[in-house]
């Protein structure tokens, strides 16, 4: 029976290692990486804090029939809903962004149901906010 050393065995097993999860197959991601960057289509507004109609800024947003992504810049929890409920954000952590969204053509109202004094609108460019209605103006 014939041995073989461990050095050639070694020498022998490298290049199946390298060829396993080593390289880039130019498709996947790094996940420790840094984001992607943002549609420039889309309109991003932070969240500031709890501050009335100051929460939101730009508040209005010039943003009716657009994209649009909520910035936590806060050190809370915050969520964003459109006062007639068709849009919810879910729970923004802070420093996190949420999902897109497509607001309403015709603009809306919106405010963070966690702290219901934070009040925002979207309206078209130029345009003045939609006028508030309900509980959250």
């Amino acid at each position: 029976m014939r041995t073989v050393s461990l050095p050639i065995v070694l020498v022998l097993a490298l290049p199946a290692v390298w060829g396993c999860g080593g390289g880039s197959d130019g498709g996947s991601s790094n996940p420790g990486g840094p984001s992607p960057a943002p549609n420039p289509n889309t309109v991003t507004i932070a969240i500031v804090g709890e501050r009335g109609n100051q929460s939101f800024v730009p508040n209005p947003a010039a943003a009716a029939g657009r994209m649009v992504v909520f910035h936590n810049q806060d050190s809370i929890v915050h969520r964003v809903r459109l006062n007639d409920g068709t849009l919810d954000t879910g729970d923004i952590a802070p420093g996190r962004m949420s999902a897109p969204l497509m607001m309403p053509a015709a603009g809306a109202n919106y405010h963070c149901p966690l702290h219901p004094t934070m009040v925002g609108a979207i309206n078209a460019a130029g345009s003045a906010p939609p006028p508030c209605e309900g509980p959250y103006c």
